[in-house]
């Protein structure tokens, strides 16, 4: 099978439109049919249903795909087996960064590949930490810089890894910051800064509220940890934010239970790094 046919093929179902993947990879809208034609002519049989201006794959085209996408990884370990060759850095280097990893941590991070290894160009990309495990499954970035996740899949491989403390933390104007020591129980009576259901971080103070029995006041959920910073300083709730992100702008509450997430980097298993990629991540992990 032609690579450059799977790779039309996939990038089909990633996009979900023949555009959007003639786009993607650069090419005419004919061209990327004729090769997912040329593909099915050479199996015999047809790899996706177009009804309703919808692409759904059939039942050999859901077959074929995880197939597809080990060849592909193949294909691409493989280049970068004969490049290494060359003891270089230099390349492209496409990367996702969740905002604050972006804001916070990537910066520095990234003048010092500047001045490290002039000849390596970057596409990068900011989205929240799930945004970021769904583009990565669809290969649109070597790394994704994110918060890790307990549900993360097997098909994730963590390249780096460490922990982000976090306080909770009110303006100083707040009644909560008056008190002497505020527990889960007065911290319910008020309404909470915190990300959206399903991010790291919500789940793990949802937990701590509901093993005690109490209820989350939730106005405003957003994922952005700026904007919370700003919300809590302006006394719209309590938050949580990580110690980095804590100024004399908060009032840190003494709440005995400590919180903390984790933060990495990571990459598809069984898809090898290039050299500017494992650069990258050694830089990272001495500046943190």
């Amino acid at each position: 099978m032609d690579s450059s046919a799977l790779k039309a093929f996939v990038t089909i179902i990633d996009q979900g439109s023949f555009s959007e993947a003639a786009e993607t990879l650069h090419l005419t809208q004919p061209a990327i049919s004729k090769r997912l034609a040329a593909l099915e002519n050479q199996l015999r049989t047809p790899l996706l249903e177009r009804s309703h201006r919808k692409i759904r794959l059939t039942d050999a085209g859901a077959r074929l795909l995880p197939h597809a996408r080990r060849i592909l990884d193949e294909v691409h370990n493989a280049r970068l087996s004969i490049q290494d060759q060359g003891g270089g850095v230099s390349g492209h280097l496409s990367l996702i960064a969740s905002h604050h990893i972006g804001l916070h941590h990537l910066p520095a991070w990234l003048q010092r590949l500047n001045r490290e290894y002039p000849e390596v160009t970057l596409g990068l990309q900011f989205m929240d930490s799930e945004g970021a495990y769904d583009q990565m499954r669809r290969r649109s970035a070597e790394l994704a810089f994110v918060t890790l996740s307990e549900s993360m899949d097997q098909s994730f491989e963590v390249h780096a890894r460490w922990e982000d403390e976090m306080l909770f933390v009110v303006s100083p104007d707040h009644p909560l910051a008056s008190m002497e020591a505020p527990d889960l129980q007065a911290l319910s009576g008020y309404d909470a800064l915190l990300p959206e259901a399903g991010t790291a971080t919500y789940r793990t103070v949802s937990r701590l509220f509901l093993d005690a029995d109490l209820s989350l006041n939730l106005p405003m959920p957003t994922n952005y940890l700026e904007t919370l910073k700003v919300m809590t300083g302006v006394c719209l709730g309590w938050s949580v934010l990580p110690v980095g992100m804590v100024d004399d702008s908060l009032t840190v509450l003494p709440v005995e239970h400590r919180v903390s997430r984790f933060l990495g980097a990571v990459g598809l298993r069984g898809r090898s790094l290039s050299p500017q990629a494992r650069a990258l991540l050694a830089i990272a992990g001495e500046i943190r």
